[in-house]
Order: structure tokens, then C-alpha cells, then sequence
């Protein structure tokens, strides 16, 4: 595995050199450099299988998007295709983070952990927000381990307070993926208590179809009239 990541690193840098030396316009020159980022993460991740695979291919995703943040100041404001790829790269990380196993490797989460911060930190000063989400994901000890998380989802209820810090904190995009992932892998009481959370939240209000997901969940797990209870 580490050749193909050492290899993915000197790819990545090789782009980022020919995109700072381009005599094309700043627009081209940016829409060259994601066509080529795109064909090389394909290129390497499609080496391994996402429920097979899931440790390798979060290591081709920490390596993607340091060298795309590592990029950015070089690449026009102009073009359309950054944002889009740098929000597209954000949510498939996500997505592979919550398939992963309870427990990664201390090394490779904390290089992930590393990774995120710096990527989120070069983004910001290029003015890109994008990559808030992973970074929130990186603050924690592991992609499940919040103890407010672990509390929620086994129906024991912390305080308000303390649930409504976890929610603002994770943001309603990061917890419809998890709630979707929960009902993907038939944890539907779950995903049926932290969708509750969600709709009860003030701040999500208008934000995220979680009332609705919620009523879903209880369609699928309890009687008719315990749902017409719930409506």
C-alpha cells in the first residue's frame, strides 16, 4: 500500500508544479488541473472496493484533498469546477468515514486528523468553507466516538444543552448522513432517535427534511397506530 500512496503524493505535487508553471490563462490552466486531479484520484481509488477496502481508499482521500488544498491559492476563483470538486471530495470522504470500522488504526486517524486540519486551514485563507464538515469529523477521537453521539443513539438522553452544542457543532448536512447511514444499515430505532433530536432542534428549523425522515423511521418500525400517535 505504501508505494501506491507514495506514488499518489508525487502525482498530485507533479499537477500542482505543472498548474503553478501553466503559460495557460489562470481559468484554463485551473480547469486542466481538476480534470487531471479527477482522472488521477479515479485512477487510484478504483483499486479498492469501499465496503471491502475502506482503510486504503481514506488514505487516498487524507492524500487527495491536502494536495488539492495545498493547490487552491494557484487555482482562478474564476472557475466553477473548484468548489464543486472540493465539495464533491468532502462528501465521498464522508461518506467512506461513517462504512469504516469502529476502530482505525491510531496512525492512520491521526494522519487523517493532521491532514484535515492543515487542508481546512490553507481553504479558509483561499476564502473555501468546504471542508468543514471533515474537519468537524476530525476534531473527535473516532467517526462514532462522540460521547454525546454514543448517548443519543442508546436512547439515553444527556441534557438539552448539551445535546444542542453537539448539533450546532455537527452541523444538519454531517447528521443526515448519518442518519442515512443508520437506516442503511438497519439501525432504524437509531436513526429514529437522533432524527428526532434533529427536528426538535431549534436551529435546524427549515433546515433538513428530519421531521419527515423521522416519521419514515417510525413507519418502519412500529404499528399503525403508534404512528398515527406520532403525527
Amino acid at each position: 500500500m505504501a508505494p501506491t500512496i507514495g506514488e499518489l503524493r508525487e502525482r498530485f505535487q507533479a499537477l500542482t508544479t505543472a498548474l503553478k508553471e501553466s503559460s495557460q490563462s489562470p481559468l484554463e490552466a485551473s480547469l486542466h488541473f481538476c480534470q487531471e486531479f479527477c482522472q488521477v484520484l479515479v485512477e487510484h481509488a478504483s483499486r479498492w472496493k469501499t465496503d471491502e477496502d475502506p482503510l486504503p481508499l481514506l488514505e487516498v482521500y487524507t492524500v487527495a484533498i491536502l494536495s488539492f488544498a495545498k493547490a487552491a491559492s494557484c487555482l482562478s476563483s474564476e472557475c466553477e469546477n473548484v468548489p464543486l470538486l472540493l465539495e464533491k471530495l468532502s462528501l465521498s470522504c464522508a461518506e467512506l468515514l461513517l462504512l469504516l470500522p469502529q476502530h482505525v488504526p491510531g496512525a492512520l486517524w491521526e494522519e487523517f486528523q493532521s491532514s484535515m486540519k492543515l487542508a481546512h486551514s490553507l481553504l479558509q485563507e483561499s476564502g473555501s468553507t468546504q471542508l468543514c464538515l471533515l474537519s468537524v469529523l476530525a476534531q473527535q477521537d473516532g467517526v462514532w466516538a462522540n460521547t454525546t453521539l454514543s448517548s443519543i443513539l442508546s436512547n439515553q438522553i444527556p441534557q438539552t444543552e448539551q445535546v444542542h452544542e453537539f448539533l450546532e457543532l455537527e452541523g444538519p448536512t454531517l447528521l443526515n448522513m448519518r442518519i442515512k447511514h443508520l437506516i442503511k444499515v438497519d439501525s432504524i430505532d437509531k436513526a429514529a432517535v437522533l432524527a428526532k433530536m434533529c427536528s426538535e432542534y431549534p436551529g435546524y428549523e427549515g433546515k433538513g427534511n428530519f421531521k419527515q425522515t423521522y416519521l419514515l423511521c417510525i413507519c418502519m418500525t412500529k404499528s399503525q397506530e403508534q404512528l398515527m400517535e406520532e403525527v
